[in-house]
């Protein structure tokens, strides 16, 4: 009687496919035609494809959210992490994640300028924004539960909208950063985050200054290079 021999082929995993689509896009200037194709030319059954992925598209955005929870994966790796002030947080965390995004910075700076509609680029962060939007929140509600009058707490919508928006700017600046090792953008997220947390604590003006005069001396030192 014959014996059924087990496949011994490899499971494809999603990182494997997130991969080879980076490695791709980096390589040949642009996202492969179909999915077909794109399984064809590195061996993968498009069915395992699409257990991950409905579309390009999809995996595109998924490649954010990968980012955002390698970071918030690394944050945790500290037992400390839960015990920081929420500033330390706030941090910490764009710290790790501005960290992954220069591990993969030449596919992050060629798919926000793949295309001259800064619009259409930015679609692919839309599954990102849901999630630094709660993780936001989630800072600013712990804050809130130590204020004792109502009119002293922050609003979650306004606040956790604008943590998003500090990252947009923070991700506008750190493209745009030839400093050595981004130095420059690691100093624009600590002044960015302690201007943020001093409207919290409404003491801003201080912080709010120094803030304004490293933008201005930076937008003055990058206008004068050009």
């Amino acid at each position: 009687m014959a014996t059924t021999k087990k496949s011994t082929k490899k499971k494809v995993t999603q990182t494997d496919i997130i991969t080879a689509y980076m490695d791709y896009v980096l390589e040949h200037g642009g996202q492969p035609m179909t999915v077909y194709k794109f399984c064809k030319d590195h061996k993968i059954e498009e069915q395992e494809f699409y257990n991950y992925f409905g579309s390009f598209k999809s995996l595109r955005q998924h490649i954010w959210v990968a980012l955002y929870d390698s970071t918030v994966a690394t944050l945790h790796k500290d037992k400390e992490f839960d015990n920081y002030p929420n500033k330390d947080k706030m941090l910490s965390f764009f710290y790790t994640m501005f960290g992954n995004l220069t591990a993969n910075r030449s596919y992050i700076l060629f798919v926000l300028q793949e295309h001259k509609m800064m619009l259409k680029n930015l679609d692919q962060l839309k599954e990102l924004r849901h999630k630094i939007k709660a993780f936001a929140t989630e800072l600013i509600e712990a804050g809130n539960d130590e204020k004792t009058y109502k009119v002293t707490k922050n609003p979650v919508q306004i606040f956790s909208e604008g943590a998003w928006l500090q990252f947009l700017f923070l991700l506008k600046y750190w493209m745009d950063d030839n400093s050595p090792a981004f130095e420059k953008t690691d100093v624009a997220i600590e002044k960015s985050v302690k201007a943020i947390f001093d409207v919290f604590e409404t003491t801003p003006l201080e912080s709010i200054l120094d803030f304004g005069k490293f933008l201005v001396k930076e937008n003055f030192a990058f206008a004068k290079a050009n």
